[in-house]
């Protein structure tokens, strides 16, 4: 009897640290415009860095976010880029820019 609370015992500490271990996973955050950046990637390759279309890694946030509103003003067009930039608010582009502008 003693071996099965034992083991009772063990399963149920097993059970405690792998719950607390996924709560922790899931409690790390993505960075601010991941998420958003990846829907440049068939176009602009992963994070940012080609190849076909201009490579937006490294570029200066400012230079990127100034970009995106042109592209949504219509100022550069009214391409496939107006569109995308019109699916996103001011902070969403500030959050796009930032985060291509860290990729090397």
């Amino acid at each position: 009897m003693k071996n099965l609370s034992r083991r009772r015992l063990h399963a149920l500490a097993a059970t405690v640290f792998l719950v607390c271990a996924s709560a922790s996973v899931q409690a790390q955050t993505t960075p601010a415009g991941r998420l958003l950046a990846s829907n440049c990637f068939q176009c602009h390759g992963t994070n940012g860095k080609g190849p076909g279309f201009d490579t937006l890694a490294g570029k200066s946030a400012n230079e990127l976010y100034k970009d995106m509103v042109e592209f949504r003003s219509g100022k550069e067009g009214n391409g496939i880029m107006a569109k995308h930039s019109m699916g996103y608010t001011d902070a969403q582009l500030r959050q796009l820019a930032q985060w291509l502008s860290t990729q090397r």
